[in-house]
């Protein structure tokens, strides 16, 4: 007898992205693995997302109120084995999912890690196109997106008080735990349209509310992390120099994130110490 292979299901938390979600949601359709749920988790979009999302997904649920909750609902509601999460701005390779659970049984891992590049239009765009192409070659940066349900049943999925860094705590507590995590062998486009220097800098400080929550929970996390960065970049050197426009705006786009994450990190702190 011919086994069935293990459902997945893909949980997209969104809200108000009609530019991108078509695209995310048809490469998710598009998957060469047969069996596929698709999930997606509307944080009441006011620009017609849920009318897209309806006409592609298998459910289409209302919830919020951040992207850690909304992850949250989709793996209570999944009936997959395995739960794969996509960000509603990213675009799978046709055999990603293939690949993904190809690599989690050839490795006996719980969780996959899938290595993205940066796709959009603009010069501080391609800056993090370059950015994000130093850290390919390094497993540690890269977070788990395939995992399997229970153990994100069992271990209460998402952190709630986190926006932003929940990717980085998961895989902190499953590397805790032993939960293997495994890198596959695919890359997954992350459209990013035309970045500007606003936009990074009004992400990074609502990041960076959540750092206070993340650094309680991991000891040294923050600056391990930033280490290892660093050493992606030297590592780098020839990538980066045969660039050097880019390459220069890239230290100033990470020069300004520092800060966003600084000034958001404060705010959180005092939120935490008025909670």
């Amino acid at each position: 007898m011919t086994q069935q292979p293990a459902l997945v299901t893909v949980v997209v938390p969104t809200r108000n992205n009609a530019r991108t979600i078509s695209a995310c949601l048809d490469s998710v359709r598009a998957q060469t693995y047969p069996a596929i749920e698709l999930i997606v988790v509307d944080n009441h979009s006011t620009d017609g997302t849920p009318d897209i999302a309806q006409v592609r997904a298998d459910q289409v649920i209302t919830a919020g109120p951040e992207r850690s909750a909304q992850r949250n609902t989709g793996i209570a509601a999944a009936a997959g084995e395995w739960v794969l999460w996509l960000d509603s701005d990213m675009l799978l390779t046709p055999d990603a999912i293939q690949a993904a659970v190809d690599t989690a049984a050839t490795t006996g891992a719980t969780g996959i890690a899938l290595p993205e590049r940066t796709i959009g239009d603009g010069f501080w765009t391609a800056c993090r196109a370059l950015e994000r192409e130093c850290y390919l070659d390094e497993p540690w940066l890269h977070n788990p997106r395939l995992i399997r349900r229970s153990y994100l049943v069992d271990g209460g999925g998402f952190h709630l008080a986190m926006s932003g860094p929940e990717d980085a705590d998961l895989r902190l507590r499953m590397r805790a735990d032993g939960a293997g995590i495994a890198l596959a062998p695919v890359i997954i486009d992350h459209d990013e349209g035309r970045l500007t220097v606003a936009d990074v800098l009004a992400k990074r400080y609502y990041y960076g509310r959540s750092i206070p929550a993340f650094a309680g929970e991991h000891a040294g996390a923050v600056g391990a992390q930033g280490r290892t960065v660093l050493r992606a970049y030297a590592r780098n050197w020839r990538r980066l120099a045969k660039d050097p426009a880019h390459a220069a705006g890239m230290v100033f786009l990470r020069a300004l994130e520092a800060g966003g994450y600084a000034w958001g990190a404060r705010r959180g702190a005092k939120d935490r110490a008025a909670a």
